[in-house]
């Protein structure tokens, strides 16, 4: 098959575009022809390694220069650029001669279904049904993400298929006939578990609302007055890294919390680690849950939308805690630190758990939509020629 993934850029250090990585990488390794188009690369190379094989296309159109620019001027860049994005995009797929074209819910999510080029188009999310609200931006801007989430439901009717990550998310989008759920894939298959010993706690992602590491960090004060010898290692970046690094030196927690810059190897810290926390405010199917669960750890986590419902049995391979509940998280962790027997157990529960996202069987079904999609294109063909 030939097959195409519509995205802003590869590289950023996110779990989308590691799953993305993933996902091309398997697919081209299997004999498939797959191509990456982005918007916004602007000759930046891929943060995760991509095979040679796979072709690599950016149209130049950069819509993330406008997002510091006024209300007016950034509304008109942004019409000018849908413009230039459907030409553009419309001759390169009718050059490709694509089977199946995958967008991830990016700026091309509008074009895709009006390009008449024979391939069949799927829409992905990687966030939840209520992502734009989620982002609680303020003013005029709120207004609008309020009005693109009602007319998400119109948008993702005009794909052939339309896939989320989680069941939870699934129950959010209503009577979509053609929606399915399948999972990001582990990452990776670690050569080695973690063995619970480490004195650390381990949380993984950008520095921005979404994460909402301050929660971590308010509820890293009240750990750290019981477990002197623990510490907290927040793997990331992002544009809320100063505002973090102040709320640590108010908090006086240099000595135990450290913002660690994002690493490609990340196995190795997971299993350096002893528990994996996370407080976010919204998710997809959070990456770093998969991964420190691949890697053995108990987890730790706000009961968000979505994902961690999917990931985590409660008292099992980890525990949910309330969101916000800066206090919950706070005392599960002390909890966990506090019983190393129960860590480890945990530990080995969530490796077990980490089987149910193995990559060789969310590609399979990956493969079996794509196989069924072009059957169904094949069939429609055959009925009209009868």
């Amino acid at each position: 098959m030939k097959i195409a993934y519509c995205v802003l850029g590869t590289f950023n250090s996110g779990g989308m575009e590691r799953v993305l990585a993933n996902k091309a990488n398997y697919l081209s390794k299997i004999g498939h022809e797959v191509t990456i188009i982005t918007t916004d690369q602007q000759e930046r190379v891929s943060y995760y390694s991509l095979n040679t094989a796979i072709k690599c296309v950016d149209l130049q159109l950069n819509y993330t220069d406008d997002l510091n620019k006024g209300l007016v001027t950034r509304l008109i860049a942004y019409t000018i650029k849908q413009k230039k994005h459907r030409t553009r995009l419309s001759q390169l797929l009718k050059k490709l001669c694509c089977n199946v074209v995958i967008s991830l819910f990016d700026h091309d999510a509008t074009i895709l279904p009006q390009i008449n080029d024979g391939s069949k188009k799927i829409l992905e999310i990687h966030f939840s049904r209520y992502k734009r609200l989620q982002y609680n931006r303020k003013g005029f801007w709120k207004w609008v993400d309020a009005y693109r989430s009602y007319k998400d439901l119109s948008l993702v009717k005009k794909f052939s298929r339309f896939i989320v990550l989680t069941e939870e998310d699934k129950g959010y989008w209503g009577t979509v006939p053609h929606i399915h759920v399948i999972p990001n894939a582990n990452s990776f298959v670690p050569k080695n578990l973690a063995t619970g010993s480490n004195n650390r706690v381990i949380a993984v992602g950008r520095y921005d609302a979404q994460k909402n590491f301050s929660d971590l960090i308010e509820a890293w004060r009240l750990v750290a007055n019981d477990c002197t010898d623990w510490s907290l290692t927040i793997y990331g970046h992002g544009p809320q890294k100063q505002q973090l690094q102040q709320l640590i030196d108010r908090l006086d927690l240099n000595n135990s919390v450290t913002l660690h810059p994002p690493v490609v190897d990340i196995e190795k810290a997971y299993t350096d680690s002893a528990i994996l926390a996370m407080t976010s405010r919204y998710e997809g199917l959070p990456m770093a849950l998969l991964e420190g669960q691949s890697c053995g750890l108990p987890l730790v986590s706000y009961a968000c939308k979505c994902g961690p419902r999917d990931i985590i049995r409660n008292g099992f391979n980890g525990y949910l805690i309330d969101e916000s509940n800066v206090a919950g998280m706070a005392a599960q962790l002390v909890k966990l630190i506090r019983d190393p027997a129960l860590r480890i157990h945990l530990g080995k529960n969530a490796a077990q758990m980490a089987h149910n996202y193995a990559e060789d069987k969310i590609m399979n079904q990956w493969l079996s939509l794509f196989e069924d999609v072009l059957r169904v294109d094949k069939d429609e063909l055959k009925y009209k020629s009868v």
